[in-house]
């Protein structure tokens, strides 16, 4: 299963595979291509690899449209198909919960995110992998500052970052296909509130959630904002973060971050697209950016992690916490070395692990390393 947004690149992943070996690509999008699938599913697995041409390798896209597709693969997974089969997913509402139980021990999750910033770095004309972090800092400053902030505004979706018209690219994504999967879900009844819960959240990114106060400020009951969340969270638009906690009677424990996966998408629901390092966000979008790309990372290096904040009842709060089998690191997030910080030294008494301060200025420190 490759599961992602929409428009993050899935099905180009794939392609140069279906060029070097006799495959199949269906699209569950297409209403001749499910039935195709389905009639094949009614026939004895032997009959239908051959209806379907005997392919190597089976390309199911879109595969959250057809709420049978879990049974159809398990089935023919157990008869030991030679095909390998690959499902492609926008969305999770209803490809995990509609696949997962059937196909429990029988497949590998690979989730791929928008553009990491490293991948940007990577492929501008004037880097070299001889560059050391120093060196880019050194001698590629203005370049590295101009990229970060591109990022930040723009965000990293393959067909944003190859416009060259990214926000009316990005009005268009946001609008026609990145949620497209949740306004045409059946749960949701109107497409308007879930737009204004969007512009909310992306008013308050990198902050507590407050169910009660969204649900006041939409006239909806709390139950709804939830399910509204949940949907946003399992359609790849945002991800929470809670906070770390040891029991510790002094800390919060039941608090959640919301943030945007991609700070871009944040920027096209404000219709703010500012390059200006003075706009008045720019540190919460920083704190988000920032926040998108450890927990990106963390997913495409197999989610090997947990990705906390940190707060006392005092007001003491620590931005991100990350905690592994063999791993506890903590980071402040501030755009300029000048912000004052709090948190990190009751953190560090607490715990023994000194608390890091990213900024503009390292932040490559952090995002180039090879593992969190």
């Amino acid at each position: 299963m490759l599961l992602g947004a929409r428009q993050v690149g899935k099905t180009t992943l794939v392609e140069p595979f279906a060029k070097h070996t006799k495959s199949l690509f269906l699209n569950c999008d297409v209403v001749t291509d499910r039935n195709r699938l389905m009639t094949a599913s009614a026939q004895s697995v032997e009959t239908a690899m051959n209806t379907l041409g005997d392919p190597e390798l089976l390309i199911i896209d879109e595969a959250q449209n057809l709420p049978e597709v879990g049974r159809i693969v398990k089935g023919w997974y157990d008869s030991n198909v030679a095909t390998k089969i690959v499902l492609l997913g926008s969305s999770s509402l209803d490809l995990l919960d509609a696949t997962a139980e059937p196909l429990t021990g029988r497949n590998r999750k690979i989730f791929l995110t928008p553009l990491l910033f490293e991948e940007l770095l990577r492929n501008q004309d004037w880097y070299s992998k001889e560059l050391t972090n120093d060196l880019l800092k050194e001698y590629w400053a203005v370049q590295i500052n101009g990229l970060v902030l591109g990022h930040m505004v723009y965000g990293g979706y393959p067909e944003v970052v190859t416009s060259t018209n990214k926000e009316e690219c990005l009005a268009e994504l946001t609008s026609d296909y990145l949620l497209r999967d949740v306004l045409y879900n059946g749960l949701v009844k109107s497409p308007d509130l879930i737009k204004r819960l969007l512009a909310l959240l992306a008013y308050q990114a990198g902050s507590k959630v407050n169910v009660s106060e969204l649900a006041n400020a939409l006239n909806v009951t709390r139950p709804t904002v939830q399910d509204y969340l949940q949907l946003l969270e399992r359609s790849y638009v945002i991800f929470t973060v809670g906070s770390y906690s040891t029991n510790l009677r002094n800390e919060i424990s039941k608090d959640r971050k919301i943030f945007f996966w991609d700070t871009g998408v944040r920027n096209a629901l404000l219709k703010e697209f500012s390059m200006s390092p003075l706009r008045s966000d720019i540190g919460s979008l920083f704190e988000n950016w920032v926040m998108a790309e450890i927990a990106k990372k963390n997913l495409l290096q197999g989610d090997r992690f947990n990705i906390f904040f940190w707060r006392k009842t005092d007001g003491g709060e620590v931005d991100i916490v990350i905690k592994g089998t063999d791993t506890f690191k903590a980071y402040e997030v501030k755009w300029s070395k000048t912000s004052k910080t709090r948190g990190g030294r009751a953190f560090t008494n607490a715990y023994g692990i000194p608390v890091e301060t990213i900024t503009q200025d390292n932040v490559i420190d952090v995002l180039l390393a090879e593992s969190l």
